[in-house]
């Protein structure tokens, strides 16, 4: 079983405006040019009101600098902040679902609704009284599908598109009446539990700065970016200059961000003086050169899906075939194999051999990987045995140049069960040591599993976080017997996999130890950070991941790591959302929004979606099945579940989900978004979208059918954001046909992220917040703190292990706001000026004041001093 996550997406990316809005909650705006006056007062209280309806607050600062623009700045700043808001939210877009009086008219019986559609498409004959009221003059045909319609039986006022087919209708097609109003919603309706507060940047030199200090954070990222990064990143690199590079470290650690940076600064022939020496100083492996040549060629820096590769200029060409001749040519033949058909392209646009003179190491790389025939007598077979006679690992005596390659004598190592061969072999790359600890340690006795492990101390100093905290989860969760083992393999159409776990245990000193080691890796790195009096850690935080994977990661409102859960507030429904709109490419697209409803045991309970527009009485309601999304206005659908009704009838656990009934790829379409609100008033008051109430919109993206964004536990009342998406082959894609698949899908999933297997992001803020601090207070949801302080004679290690145990310590007098480091959940801490602060939800955090992190910059300060590049 396999399921499939994506990135590819045709939505427009963040402006530069959009990024630092997002990112720092940060507004700048050009120089004033006049005094505060009572008209711009009265419109900037006026946005502030629509801000509000859209979930943001205004800052002090913020309102008083819009106060001094003129009308016209004013407007201008406000309408570029509204649509910046409304792209983010997906309320740029109309959503109108097919009952317009969602859900009060949703149909009770979907079978009766359907078998009366069924009836007038077979039955009814124009000029001829209704098949199924049996009035006379009331069927005519509708626009474009030309179906005929009964005006007595399908109300138009509050149908949207054709009642028999569900497509799209002309907007002046007769049958259209005036939707009734809606009934309005309660002024005071709850604030969303995303509230930001939005902060006066400056002015645009402030901007530019901001920027800059955005792009240090991007890179100095380990791992690859997430999609929204690697577009935030763009869009922040049009702001510096080519000529001058002092803002580009001499380190990108990062081989794809690394890629992209550097595809940035060669994309400008004129600036090759400053560029192309830049880039060269920092390319250090022969898959940095295939990376860069592939982001050039408008391609992926993960070498997932490979582009048409184009011309090389000479200087660049040049300065690259010097780079790989700076490299041994054993290891740069080596790596070079790993992607043998991407090189095979490259190399015909390299030209190696025409400069193997001045580059025979290159050349000779290059000739391992073709197999080239050499021959006595000529000259480019005379470069090469040169070049070989001077690298120990590679022989060129023969008819073609060979090199001996560590990878297949790791592998007869392994099949060998010659452990400390294998370990000698590994330990010359770290990184792919601690990936195989695991393996290892299945094949280790007593005295292997001493060779394994001291080999893992010298190891771990050296690997990327992501590896280490990778390695950790899954050697402590290894005692835990499970049934399905889940793998995230590499890519941006990137598999996660489902199998039986039949791997033989571990023994249980063994794993203990090797976490130990791992852990203590972990403590000793958040250690050398710079020291603080205290900490703050919500311990709301215990829910969510440390983020892995995160090159196939959706674009999202909120970035929210893959497994990570959250509580849904008392007193809230949930309506998810679904918009699509149709490109020339896709042509007629029917996606269904859809919902699985599972018992305890993960078997199936029911469903709502198109074939079962309601379950429960009204706990799932579906707004109706569009089967059609014609630009400008495309389509959307809408799911309304109350999760004490759900509970009522039996269902634990609620699967959502997104199909393309008739198989077309998300990539195609010319846009597609989905998403969640929670409201806290009854389902026909207010618009059907309410902006304000959305708490989560991600884009469905790449060649994905599907999307499952999250599991909801109905009892527990919390959502897991999985945000993968489901393997299908075929047309007329269902829950009824899918539900199995479905189930085994989000069991392993949720199964996976629960059993530890991946280390929390609550666990990792403990673990920092000891290392660094004196005295860690952990937060609680009543407000209320517990104070913890280092004891004399105390590790780390055991410091961090009485963190949210009953053995507490008094506050003496320590507050949340004289923290120099937080690790919140909300943002709603006044944090030392100057400290550091993840926070999913920002709130009222001001990046000018304190340095904000994300989940990943957590992650990315793990890096060792040294830090290794992430492959």
């Amino acid at each position: 079983m396999s399921t499939a996550t994506t990135t590819a997406t045709t939505t427009a990316p963040r402006t530069l405006a959009g990024v630092l809005l997002a990112r720092r909650g940060a507004v700048h705006l050009p120089a004033a040019t006049t005094g505060p006056s009572l008209a711009t007062a009265a419109g900037v209280a006026l946005l502030e009101a629509d801000l509000l309806d859209r979930g943001y607050l205004m800052a002090p600062a913020l309102r008083a600098a819009l106060t001094e623009r003129s009308e016209a700045a004013l407007t201008a700043a406000g309408s570029a902040l509204l649509a910046e808001a409304d792209q983010a939210l997906g309320a740029d877009r109309p959503h109108e679902p097919l009952f317009r009086d969602f859900p009060a008219s949703t149909p009770r019986d979907t079978f009766a609704f359907y078998a009366d559609r069924v009836l007038t498409l077979l039955f009814q004959h124009p000029e001829q009284p209704c098949v199924l009221c049996g009035t006379q003059g009331t069927v005519h045909a509708v626009s474009p599908c030309a179906h005929l319609v009964c005006r007595s039986c399908f109300d138009g006022a509050d149908f949207s598109a054709c009642p028999v087919c569900h497509r799209r209708i002309d907007a002046d097609d007769p049958f259209l009446r005036p939707r009734r109003p809606r009934r309005l919603g309660a002024l005071r309706r709850a604030l969303p539990e995303r509230l930001r507060v939005l902060q006066y940047g400056g002015d645009l030199a402030a901007r530019d700065a901001d920027a800059e200090r955005e792009i240090g954070g991007l890179l100095a990222r380990t791992g690859a970016l997430s999609p929204q990064d690697a577009d935030d990143l763009v869009a922040l690199l049009g702001t510096r200059d080519r000529d001058g590079l002092s803002w580009l470290p001499e380190r990108i650690p990062g081989r794809e961000t690394k890629a992209r940076v550097l595809a940035w600064l060669l994309a400008d022939p004129a600036a090759y003086a400053t560029t192309v020496p830049a880039a060269a100083a920092r390319i250090d492996t022969a898959t940095d050169v295939l990376r860069l040549l592939a982001v050039r060629s408008g391609g992926d820096p993960g070498l997932v899906d490979l582009p048409r590769f184009g011309a090389v200029p000479r200087p660049l060409r040049r300065a690259l075939l010097g780079v790989l001749d700076g490299l041994a040519p054993d290891l740069a033949a080596q790596d070079m194999r790993r992607h043998r058909h991407a090189w095979l392209r490259v190399a015909e646009r390299l030209h190696p051999f025409e400069h193997a003179d001045r580059f025979p190491r290159a050349a000779l790389a290059v000739a391992a990987l073709r197999d080239t025939r050499l021959a006595d007598g000529d000259a480019l077979t005379a470069t090469l045995r040169a070049a070989a006679d001077a690298a120990p690992q590679v022989d060129a005596t023969g008819t073609t140049v060979r090199v001996r390659g560590r990878a297949g004598r790791v592998e007869a190592a392994l099949d060998a069960m010659d452990v400390p061969a294998a370990v000698a072999l590994l330990a010359q790359r770290p990184g792919e040591f601690v990936r195989r600890l695991d393996h290892l340690l299945r094949l280790s006795g007593a005295a292997e599993a001493d060779v394994v492990l001291s080999a893992l101390e010298t190891a771990v100093p050296q690997v990327s976080p992501a590896v280490l905290l990778s390695a950790l989860g899954e050697i402590r969760s290894r005692p835990q017997a499970a049934a399905t083992r889940v793998f995230f393999p590499k890519g941006g159409s990137a598999k996660t996999h489902l199998a039986d776990d039949d791997r033989l245990p571990i023994d249980a000193g063994a794993g203990e130890r090797a976490v130990a080691v791992l852990h203590g890796e972990v403590l000793r790195r958040a250690a050398e950070r710079e020291a603080v009096e205290v900490a703050v850690v919500d311990a709301g935080l215990d829910g969510l991941i440390a983020p892995f994977t995160e090159r196939t990661a959706s674009r999202a409102l909120v970035t929210l790591p893959r497994g990570s859960e959250l509580p849904v507030p008392e007193g809230r429904t949930i309506r998810l959302f679904l918009h699509w709109t149709e490109s020339e490419r896709s042509g007629r697209t029917d996606l269904d929004l859809s919902t699985a409803m599972f018992d305890a045991d993960w078997r199936r309970v029911g469903h709502c979606d198109y074939t079962a527009l309601r379950f429960g009485d009204g706990a799932a309601v579906h707004s109706g099945d569009l089967t059609s999304a014609p630009a400008p206005d495309g389509a959307s659908e809408f799911v309304d579940l109350d999760l004490d009704a759900l509970a009522d009838a039996g269902v634990r656990h609620l699967v959502a989900l997104v199909f393309s009934f008739n198989d077309v790829p998300f990539e195609e379409l010319d846009e597609a978004f989905a998403g969640l609100m929670l409201r806290d008033e009854p389902g026909d008051a207010g618009p059907v979208f309410d902006a304000r109430a959305v708490e989560q919109r991600y884009d469905l993206t790449g060649r994905a059918r599907t999307s499952v964004p999250l599991v909801i536990d109905v009892a527990g009342r919390t959502m897991r954001w999985l945000d993968v998406a489901k393997g299908v082959t075929g047309t007329c894609h269902s829950v009824a046909r899918h539900g199995d698949g479905l189930a085994a899908l989000a069991e392993g999933l949720t199964g996976m992220f629960a059993s530890g297997a991946r280390v929390g992001l609550g666990e990792l803020a403990v673990w920092q917040a000891a290392a660094r601090a004196a005295t860690v207070l952990l937060r609680h949801a009543d407000g209320s703190t517990t104070a913890y302080r280092r004891r004399a004679a105390e590790t780390v290690a055991e410091f961090a292990a009485r963190i949210g145990s009953p053995y507490a310590d008094p506050a003496d007098g320590a507050e949340p706001d004289a923290a120099r480091l937080a690790y919140l959940l909300r943002g709603d801490v006044a944090v030392a000026e100057g400290g550091e602060v993840f926070a999913l939800h920002p709130a009222a955090l001001d990046a000018a004041r304190v340095r904000l992190l994300s989940a990943s910059d957590v992650v990315a300060s793990l890096a060792p001093a040294a830090a290794p590049a992430a492959g």
